[in-house]
């Protein structure tokens, strides 16, 4: 297909280089006949190309006979320079011919190409000259014609060597044409082998059924021979023996035959296997050539989507842009439906076991909800049973993209009333727990005839549903393939018109290790400016995108078109982190890594670009040395934050892993959790520390105003003392029952009721508070060391 492309755009090029000649042009077979002309040719002659087509070439001119003299002298010399002819039109155009022959790979002549130079403007010219010549009066004017001719002839002589290569590159055409029918009767030559090669085979089987129906006869004949010689028995014994050892021979033949046959068969299912087995293959480079190109283009549309929402807008101009915003995600939707069923057809379906926290897991993935539930004016129901774990070994992102689907379905189809999602404890060993999940609605409903094959691909729950309601029917199709693999099951209960309720049931191991894999969305801290990024790229409008967002980061950015520029650039500039492209010309993503790491020795962090997510190897992206990847279309808070977490500054892991030096006395009695000061101070240690120390300056004279106060029942100064010390709580992570605590403290101090439970309740706070102060006393020490 790509050679049929190629041949057509050569022969549109060529036709455009015999067009763009304004003198007439023409192609002559050896015989004399017009096989191909220019439109100055028919313009010339007034007749259109079906008329001109396979006509005598010598009729068109005022003396047809000279004209077969220079067809004639073509092909006699191989070529004709100037040769002046006088085209039949209105005015009888005068010409000059020059033309040549074009050959096939053995030399053999197919036709000539001629072009009729209009000398009728240089004609007049001359004589315009002699006419000058012979006024001695107006010789300005001799010289000034004398310049113009000059000037005629050197474009006559462009317009001669632009001709020339027109007729070379027909020439070089038709020779092309000429390999390509060389090529088809090698292949109709193949043909005919194999048709031999079949018959052959034919011939041999007719062979053996020959020779079957031959020792069926002999069978036959020995039978007659054993009852016409009954009394002979010495005879019949030896024709019996006979008979036996031939029976033994063709059953040897029909057994080799047999096994002929299965041999056959081997071949031909193994032809079928390598026919399928190239036939995914094929799929899946398709689908992986589609994403790619597909997703660059949605990756710049998304992108400045997003940029110019961020700008100053009209009220209209706002609507359009969300609708495009909108459309772009739609799209983005889909081709991540498609390509996630190819994964599961190609088996690349992987599961991770990471430990995560499930409840916050799935209420930030219900938050992404929030804006369309509002939208519909419906009510979303969360149910989660607390003796669930706190941290699971499982695999979050799968487990996101069943609720996903599941949450998506139950949005798209409920016009009214309610969402539910509800998740539970089924039972609870030693190693692991059964969980299950359920999504209800108020919806649609599915009929009950559809049930059966709701989890079937590109089903949907009515033939209209598509239309209406929009999707492509795979999404309950890969929840199905996302949950069985993983040893769960799914299932689905609904009545037409009153809702749906889909449930499916997982297990997750239980395990001690903290949470490692939620990926936190830091806000843009305006005040890192100093960090400098390398941003490989060979897709303009790409190029553009990022260096738009990397600018409203606050970054300092550098461009490189593919991986060899990027070497380059790293050898004169010193960078913080590069963004690679995976597909690029001349050097690739991974060629430039494995470059910078095992030849230019550069730690550098190195976050991979990709729109290919269905071939992505993160294997091979970390084996050539990549620290992270994120797939196109960018979403720019994902971007800043992976950018922050591998800038050479201290991370919330570091800080983590340096806390784990406290003794585990301390740990189990812990009761602060630094990670909302760790996400509000961007891991900024000098801003942790600051934070840190004054809560170490404000809370103890705290404690000891709420204590002395209540000790004088000076509720008033009670409640302002506590007032005080309940924001702390939240910053410095603190359980929320010692705030809920705190405030029950105010209520009584400011109503003055149940005032006998206040002391146990100060008692409380009090400890809580100074245990606090002691942990947080032991991480500024710690934070001070990793500064």
């Amino acid at each position: 297909m790509n050679d049929i492309n190629t041949n057509t755009n050569e022969s549109h090029y060529v036709r455009n280089l015999v067009e763009a000649s304004l003198d007439p042009l023409i192609v002559i077979s050896k015989l004399g006949k017009i096989t191909d002309m220019n439109e100055a040719f028919m313009k010339a002659t007034d007749k259109t190309r079906k008329q001109l087509l396979h006509t005598e070439f010598s009729i068109y001119f005022t003396d047809p006979e000279k004209a077969c003299e220079v067809y004639k002298e073509v092909f006699k010399k191989g070529f004709v320079f100037n040769y002046p002819l006088t085209i039949i039109d209105h005015t009888d155009t005068e010409v000059m011919f020059n033309g040549a022959v074009y050959k096939d790979d053995n030399g053999n002549v197919l036709g000539a190409v001629v072009v009729a130079r209009v000398v009728t403007e240089q004609r007049r010219i001359e004589k315009e000259l002699r006419e000058a010549i012979e006024n001695a009066e107006i010789a300005k004017i001799i010289a000034e014609k004398e310049k113009e001719k000059a000037e005629v002839a050197k474009t006559v002589a462009e317009a001669e060597k632009e001709k020339a290569e027109i007729a070379r590159l027909l020439a070089q055409k038709e020779k092309e044409k000429a390999e390509i029918a060389r090529l088809a009767a090698q292949k109709e030559k193949e043909n005919a082998e194999i048709a031999r090669l079949a018959a052959q085979k034919e011939k041999e089987n007719a062979e053996i059924a020959r020779l079957l129906a031959q020792r069926e006869k002999e069978k036959a004949e020995i039978a007659r021979l054993a009852a016409q010689k009954e009394k002979e028995k010495a005879e019949i014994a030896r024709i019996i023996a006979q008979h036996e050892k031939d029976r033994a021979e063709i059953a040897t033949i029909i057994a080799e035959e047999a096994q002929n046959k299965a041999e056959l068969a081997t071949i031909v299912a193994e032809n079928a296997t390598i026919i399928a087995e190239d036939a995914v293959k094929s799929k899946q480079q398709f689908l992986s050539n589609m994403s790619h190109e597909i997703r660059t283009p949605m990756n710049a549309i998304i992108g400045f989507t997003k940029v110019l929402l961020k700008t100053d807008l009209s009220i209209k101009q706002a609507e359009y842009l969300n609708a495009i915003k909108m459309s772009g995600d739609a799209l983005i939707v889909l081709i991540n439906d498609i390509l996630d069923l190819a994964k599961v057809d190609a088996g690349k379906m992987t599961f991770e076991q990471n430990p995560f926290k499930l409840k916050a897991s799935i209420a930030s993935m219900l938050h992404l909800f929030e804006p369309k539930i509002e939208e519909k004016n419906l009510k979303l129901i969360k149910e989660y049973d607390k003796r669930i774990p706190d941290v699971l070994l499982g695999d979050p992102v799968r487990l996101h993209q069943i609720i996903l689907n599941l949450v998506s379905n139950a949005v798209k189809f409920t016009s009214e009333g309610s969402i539910t999602v509800s998740v539970n404890l089924l039972s609870e060993d030693e190693d692991k727990v059964k969980i299950q999940f359920s999504v209800k609605d108020t919806g649609i409903g599915i009929k009950p005839e559809k049930i059966n094959g709701i989890f079937e691909n590109f089903q949907q729950a009515s033939s209209g549903t598509s239309r209406i309601y929009g999707g492509t029917g795979l999404g309950l199709a890969i929840v199905k393939q996302l949950i069985v693999p993983q040893g769960g099951s799914v299932s689905v209960a609904s009545t037409l018109n009153e809702g749906s309720d889909f449930s499916f049931i997982l297990d997750f191991q239980k395990t001690n290790a903290t949470n490692t894999t939620d990926i936190e969305i830091m806000e843009q801290d305006t005040a890192k400016k100093n960090i400098r990024v390398l941003v490989v790229e060979d897709i303009a409008l790409n190029q553009l995108l990022m260096k738009t967002l990397l600018d409203d980061f606050g970054f300092e950015r550098d461009i490189a078109s593919n991986g060899k520029i990027a070497i380059e650039k790293l050898a004169q500039n010193q960078y913080d982190i590069i963004l690679m492209d995976l597909q690029m010309p001349e050097m690739n993503g991974f060629q430039a890594t494995d470059h910078i790491r095992n030849v230019l020795k550069l730690d550098i962090p190195i976050i991979a670009l990709t729109a290919d997510v269905t071939t992505v190897d993160l294997a091979k992206c970390k084996a050539v040395g990549m620290n992270d990847y994120i797939a196109k279309p960018v979403d720019e808070r994902l971007l800043y934050s992976k950018i922050m977490a591998l800038f050479q500054k201290p991370t919330p892991a570091a800080i983590t892993a340096a806390a784990t030096v406290v003794n585990e006395e301390i740990k189990q009695m812990r009761c602060i959790d630094l990670a909302y000061l760790i996400k509000r101070t961007k891991s900024d240690p000098a801003l942790m520390m600051e934070m840190i120390t004054l809560y170490l300056e404000q809370t103890p004279p705290l404690i000891n105003t709420m204590k002395q106060s209540f000790e004088a029942k000076d509720w008033k100064t009670l409640y302002a003392a506590v007032h005080k010390i309940i924001p702390s709580f939240s910053i410095m992570g603190i359980n929320s029952d010692f705030e809920n605590l705190a405030k029950k403290v105010q209520d009584y101090a400011s109503t003055q009721v149940q005032i006998e439970n206040i002391g146990e309740m100060v008692g409380q706070i009090e400890s809580v508070c100074t245990q606090a102060c002691q942990e947080l006393t032991i991480e500024l020490d710690l934070i001070k060391n990793i500064k």
